[in-house]
């Protein structure tokens, strides 16, 4: 398998680069607005600037680039692994509209973890329907978007349970809490990697499931994991459960 990365130079991309080279997985390019050496054969400013050979693209750009990235895509049929996250409702339509075309891999977590803890809380939703549902996650002080990708992930997949329940991201002013509806608390600070917790309390018991990323590397492995499968796949949009058989 050769792989595109874009986004090359970023925290993620730097660590997909790393665990590609350990893993034996060829780098047909690497694509950096911020980094470019012209003694570099391999890396290059923007995607279009690239048209040699290769079987599938891994984004850890902008999520701002997506119209771009899925023109190329599209022009060269070639499937893309998407690890951005904090798409607008208009890039997630031009996702769902290129992916009549390629197979295009979303998620808003790389992590095979965090996909069990999805189909444990979709579970746990479901055997307690009248259950508050909170969910806190805490990143590194450097990350941008809140709530995080994978907090949205884990809500969507409850809501797969429960059915449409209203998102009210943190709490303020004096309502009472509703009950069809999840919290999401969105921790900032240090270097934090990524911890995501659920809470379900029906009042009388509560269960409470956790995941905690140690090294950002499960989430470039898992970016991989994702490639290789979705390099076998007819054009739709996947996500993780592509990878866990859910």
């Amino acid at each position: 398998m050769n792989i595109i990365i874009n986004g090359a130079n970023g925290r993620m991309g730097r660590m997909l680069t790393e665990c590609a080279e350990a893993s034996g997985v060829g780098i047909a390019a690497r694509i950096s607005r911020s980094y470019f050496h012209d003694d570099d054969n391999q890396t290059f400013g923007v995607l279009e600037e690239f048209t040699g050979d290769a079987d599938v693209v891994i984004d850890f750009s902008n999520h701002s680039e997506t119209g771009s990235l899925l023109g190329y895509c599209v022009m060269r049929r070639l499937p893309v692994v998407i690890g951005t996250t904090g798409q607008s409702e208009e890039e997630l339509n031009q996702i769902r509209e290129a992916s009549r075309e390629i197979p295009i891999f979303l998620s808003g977590n790389m992590s095979v973890g965090v996909a069990v803890l999805a189909d444990l809380a979709k579970r746990a939703a479901a055997m307690f329907p009248d259950a508050d549902i909170e969910i806190i996650e805490r990143h590194h002080n450097q990350k941008l978007d809140a709530p995080s990708g994978t907090a949205l992930l884990l809500a969507r997949r409850i809501c797969e349970a429960r059915g449409e329940m209203k998102f009210v991201v943190g709490r303020s002013g004096h309502a009472k809490r509703e009950p069809n509806e999840i919290g999401i608390h969105a921790l900032r600070y240090g270097s934090e990697t990524g911890t995501h917790e659920i809470v379900i309390s029906n009042g009388k018991e509560t269960i409470t499931l956790k995941h905690e990323a140690e090294n950002r590397s499960l989430f470039a492995q898992g970016a991989l994991v994702a490639a290789q499968t979705l390099i076998t796949l007819e054009p739709g949009l996947y996500d993780m459960r592509a990878i866990v058989n859910d």
